[in-house]
């Protein structure tokens, strides 16, 4: 059965995109903990981020650098946190979060509540600073 994310890569569910190539997108969550939270992903299902193909792992990763300093660029925070966590989607993953302290990327906070609207203006700004580096 296809993962949340597949059937997002595959247009089923709408996200609200920040960037994407042949190999990876990169989305808002939906119930982020900061502005900005953004789910890198790759478009190929693998269940865990170390079960990648080593090449590909790195260009997750690679890819993965130019969202965060979009973000950076963007959005108010001291830097860009990146974890792996893994336990909510069976679709390997990274959350990129805006930082300003250490617990902003404690997954156990209350998530923000944000509408639609919320996440289309912040999905576009990150979208045209990605599309300046």
């Amino acid at each position: 059965m296809a993962s949340i994310f597949s059937k997002i890569v595959a247009g089923d569910i709408p996200c609200h995109r920040v960037a994407e190539d042949d190999r990876f997108l990169a989305f808002l969550d939906i119930m982020p903990l900061a502005k900005g939270h953004t789910l890198v992903i790759p478009k190929q299902e693998v269940d865990r981020v170390w079960d990648l193909d080593p090449a590909l792992l790195g260009d997750l990763h690679i890819f993965s650098q130019k969202v965060a300093l979009a973000m950076e660029a963007v959005i108010p925070c001291h830097r860009v946190g990146q974890a792996v966590i893994g336990l909510e989607v069976p679709h390997a993953h990274v959350h990129l979060i805006p930082l300003n302290a250490v617990s902003d990327i404690n997954f156990e906070r209350p998530k923000m509540s944000v509408t639609q609207d919320e996440l289309a203006d912040t999905a576009q700004l990150l979208r045209d600073a990605y599309a300046a580096l």
